[in-house]
């Protein structure tokens, strides 16, 4: 989330109340943390508290509320008070004497970027999910004490300012919101860059010497996110810190904060975490410029209590996602061959899903709080109505890089403009904003141009010289057939387990998600691999008859067949030399 400057607020909150909290683990075992709030120099007759509805980063409702319980508050004397709850995250209470203290349990089983986790291994704590806050006081600073267990190795990590060892502070309510505290026995280590200290805490089952290795590939991606921006975002308290707990009990995630990330993951580094984390270490902290500096005006003021919409999320996350793996590219830590292999899953999930026919980049935007780790009961048509605005907008960045450089320019001082007219400034942009930079950079035709077939519409970019230009090649085998919807293994058959794709075979055949397929021209279908096996045997054109299984009922359709629409990207092994230096230039360290 956008947070003014530190600075910004010494000379005028110097005389301001400060609300504390005090939270401890004696009830671990059973995931429940005890949190005990202050509130004092109270002016108005009653104090509203709010549990947060969202999260900083994350888009949709989550209702953290449903997990408190036991609350309790009294004045300054101790005597009782009522907190009647007037709404499902919120309590009024009445006829306090200018204090309130407050206390409660909180019950906390998921660590990832949205959510708490308390257990005998760690106390994992989103702010959001965990503190109880007093509304209309959002300006006061907050101080909170964690008690660590007896008898552990536990400390602290966290982008608070430290005030004590066990005692941190913030600002004002957005800066506590947004900053994420990690509790447990993790090793630390850090390095400094340009008067900033970088740290890295890293939570394991157990000490590991491969930190060191994985720390310098941080290092590495660091130094080349700076280069994209030319300098590093001035961080509050001159820090930035990484925290990450790599567990085989928490949820993968990774969620950017204005001066820390959090980083969760089942594997650690010595089982897969090594060449899987690390692509997410280079996503958020790509985030300490965009989305955290570099904001979407319609994100501010970030408001807890309700979804937050964007237009501006396939910017957002779409362009940071396009960065993640050219960052490990240029970094050194993936090869080029990866890199450019890397491209094809993105690029064919947004390019033959039949959602372009329905929204643009913007529009897919807007969907986030219906996605974004959000929950319903009710099935949905996400297969053939929505697109990831992080893959939709990363395969948009990679045709305004190639396009760009097309005319000798680059992404990445596209970037660097947005980062001096907006994000350093901290001053957010609209869509048109970033349209008009684009202009200044490129030329009011080319702006014109992108941003009318790409942002306002759902064209698709011509790829094919884009990618010739920098010594890559694009094809498509319409030799092979497509059948158009997933499929698993059932009893014996297969099962469609998804929404076919419209205007693909299956959903021209009326097949349907839970069909259960159970012969092709009278062969019986046992797996997927014969199923596959079955398919390679027909050309684009062919008919064929499908028996199936609905609602206990068996059924039968006509299929027909048509070609395979995927694309293959690849390193063009007979490029010419320029466009091998094209190529070299784009993806070489800086």
């Amino acid at each position: 989330m956008r947070l003014l400057l530190i600075g910004l607020f010494i000379s005028n909150l110097c005389l301001a109340q400060t609300n504390s909290y005090d939270i401890s683990f004696e009830n671990a075992v059973h995931h429940e943390a005890k949190i005990k709030a202050n509130f004092p120099q109270l002016k108005a007759n009653s104090l509203i508290l709010e549990m947060s509805s969202s999260s900083p980063g994350r888009y949709a409702i989550h209702q953290f509320a449903k997990n408190i319980y036991d609350l309790k508050a009294t004045n300054s004397k101790g005597d009782a008070l009522v907190a009647e709850r007037v709404s499902p995250s919120t309590w009024k209470i009445k006829g306090h004497d200018g204090e309130v203290n407050l206390e409660y349990l909180l019950f906390a089983n998921r660590a990832d970027g949205t959510y708490s986790q308390v257990d005998e291994t760690h106390a994992h704590l989103n702010i959001p999910a965990t503190f109880i806050y007093p509304k209309n006081l959002e300006h006061r600073e907050v101080e909170v004490h964690v008690n660590i267990p007896k008898e552990s190795n536990w400390k602290i990590a966290t982008q608070l300012k430290k005030l004590q060892e066990d005692t941190f502070y913030a600002p004002n309510l957005y800066y506590f919101m947004d900053s994420p505290i990690e509790v447990s026995d993790f090793e630390m280590k850090e390095f400094n860059m340009d008067g900033k200290t970088i740290r890295f805490a890293l939570h394991q089952k157990e000490n590991t010497a491969q930190f060191e290795t994985y720390f310098e590939q941080v290092k590495k991606i660091v130094e080349q996110e700076k280069m994209v921006f030319g300098e590093l975002p001035a961080f509050d308290f001159d820090t930035y810190t990484f925290l990450a707990c790599y567990l085989p009990h928490v949820s993968g995630d990774g969620m950017e904060h204005r001066n820390s990330t959090i980083l969760t993951d089942t594997e650690s580094i010595e089982e897969g975490g090594m060449k899987n984390n690390i692509g997410t270490v280079s996503h958020e902290f790509f985030h300490a410029w965009n989305v955290e500096r570099i904001r979407p005006h319609d994100l501010e003021p970030f408001d807890f209590t309700k979804a937050n919409m964007s237009g501006g999320l396939w910017f957002a996350e779409g362009f940071t996602s396009y960065y993640t793996n050219l960052i490990l590219t240029r970094a050194g830590i993936i090869s080029n061959e990866d890199y450019v292999n890397g491209l094809n899953g993105t690029f064919n999930y947004v390019w033959n899903s039949p959602a372009l026919k329905f929204f643009n980049p913007i529009e897919m935007s807007y969907q986030a709080p219906f996605v974004d780790a959000a929950t319903s009961l009710d099935p949905v048509n996400r297969e053939n109505t929505f697109i990831s605005y992080y893959s939709y907008g990363s395969v948009l960045g990679l045709a305004l890089d190639l396009s760009l450089r097309k005319k000798d320019l680059n992404l990445d001082d596209f970037m660097k403009q947005v980062w001096q007219q907006h994000g350093k400034k901290e001053v957010t942009y609209t869509i048109e904003d970033l349209q008009n930079i684009l202009s200044d950079y490129a030329g009011k035709e080319f702006a014109v141009n992108f941003f009318e077939r790409y942002i306002y519409h759902s064209e698709m970019p011509n790829y094919m010289e884009l990618f010739e230009n920098v010594g890559l090649k694009i094809k498509q085998n319409k030799n092979e057939v497509e059948f158009g919807a997933a499929i698993k293994n059932a009893k014996e058959h297969i099962v469609i387990s998804g929404n076919p794709h419209r205007g693909k075979p299956a959903y021209n055949a009326l097949l349907e998600a839970g069909d259960i397929i159970t012969s092709v021209d009278g062969i019986l279908i046992k797996d997927k691999t014969q199923w596959g096996q079955l398919l390679e045997n027909y050309a684009p054109g062919k008919s064929i008859e499908v028996k199936y299984m609905r609602n206990n009922k068996e059924a039968k359709t006509q299929l027909h067949l048509s070609a395979n629409t995927t694309y293959t990207i690849c390193i063009n092994k007979e490029a010419s030399k320029k466009a091998i230096k094209a190529r070299e230039k784009w993806l070489q360290k800086r």
